[in-house]
């Protein structure tokens, strides 16, 4: 039970997820302000190695994520126990890469933004002073797990209105949060 607050009142624990290109970021922020829980930028988690890596074209592979995931776990772990909760944008896009971050901190929710290859090409190829080329589009695409019924989560339409897909988060993260208080 979290003292501060009392029982289900907690801040939710919220990984953005999904492809480059599929708003990550730009939602993550905006939804973080929304629920009031501080954004965390996973991208800044990587370590120098992985970024020479992407920027030289060169996609990542599991063992080049462990430890950037472990980063992000323990970080969620330490807001989860604060109380204070967080808005994460992390591409997770492997369910070994989402069972890795649940180790680190059980609460954690998914929030999926599902776009199509030539919106996520598109968005990446525009954007500027960014570390991730549209040429691994294709290999984030390979590796991308949608999420498993089991899984605490939800799949949304990376290509709505940002006040759409965050009102539709925040109501979802509600949603959940009443469900463990029953739990």
């Amino acid at each position: 039970m979290d003292e501060k607050r009392g029982p289900g009142t907690r801040k939710p624990i919220a990984v953005i997820m999904g492809v480059s290109g599929c708003g990550k970021t730009f939602v993550g922020e905006r939804l973080a302000k929304a629920i009031g829980v501080p954004f965390i930028e996973g991208d800044k988690f990587h370590p120098p190695e992985n970024i020479a890596l992407m920027s030289s074209g060169k996609p990542l592979d599991d063992a080049h994520r462990a430890g950037w995931l472990d980063a992000i776990g323990r970080k969620l772990a330490e807001m989860a126990e604060e109380g204070d909760g967080a808005a994460t944008a992390c591409s997770a896009l492997k369910r070994i890469y989402r069972d890795r971050l649940r180790r680190h901190c059980p609460d954690v929710v998914f929030l999926h933004l599902s776009i199509d290859k030539e919106t996520a090409r598109g968005r990446v190829s525009g954007r500027k002073g960014h570390f991730m080329p549209a040429s691994l589009i294709d290999s984030q695409f390979a590796d991308l797990q949608p999420l498993e019924p089991d899984e605490a989560g939800i799949t949304l339409d990376g290509t709505e209105d940002v006040s759409r897909l965050v009102a539709a988060a925040r109501e979802f993260l509600e949603r959940e949060a009443h469900g463990r208080a029953r739990a």
